[in-house]
């Protein structure tokens, strides 16, 4: 990443209206990752954790990660892309719209890409929408694509 964005207002945010603010280092979505995922939600269905199956019915014989896993690495993956000076909370407002291109395959790795779509005021802070992108590498389609909504307070 050749440039690191700094933001202290509301001013500050909308002008990176429109502007990729970053895009991650790799990060590899091993078995254990899965695994733990599918621990801490119950969801264990075979495609995820059962690698013995995997490797005979799915098509490329491995399994593949949760796309809530995938989508769960936003923040990790994008969270230092802009650096909030004088924040004093920020608040995961949820999300417009997620969909789920291709799959991510155990041993793949992903990364993050984040446009600034819009930032408004909104309850006295910073209502921001952002584009995530997660793509996995050497596919042509990304993992997910998210719109993201956060709200960031900052100190008086």
């Amino acid at each position: 990443m050749s440039e690191k964005y700094t933001v202290s207002s509301i001013e500050d945010a909308k002008a990176l209206e429109g502007v990729e603010v970053g895009v991650s280092d790799w990060v590899v979505v091993d078995q254990h990752r899965i695994d733990q995922f599918a621990e801490a939600t119950g969801d264990h269905q075979w495609i995820h954790v059962d690698t013995e199956r995997a490797a005979k019915e799915l098509p490329d014989g491995k399994t593949i990660a949760h796309g809530y896993l995938t989508l769960s690495l936003i923040p990790a993956v994008t969270g230092d892309f802009v650096e909030m000076k004088n924040l004093a909370r920020a608040i995961n407002f949820g999300l417009n719209k997620v969909r789920f291109y291709t799959p991510v395959p155990v041993g793949a790795r992903i990364r993050g890409r984040a446009t600034v779509l819009q930032a408004r005021s909104r309850a006295g802070a910073l209502f921001l929408t952002s584009e995530v992108r997660l793509e996995v590498e050497d596919e042509r389609k990304p993992a997910c694509v998210a719109e993201t909504l956060g709200m960031y307070f900052f100190n008086e």
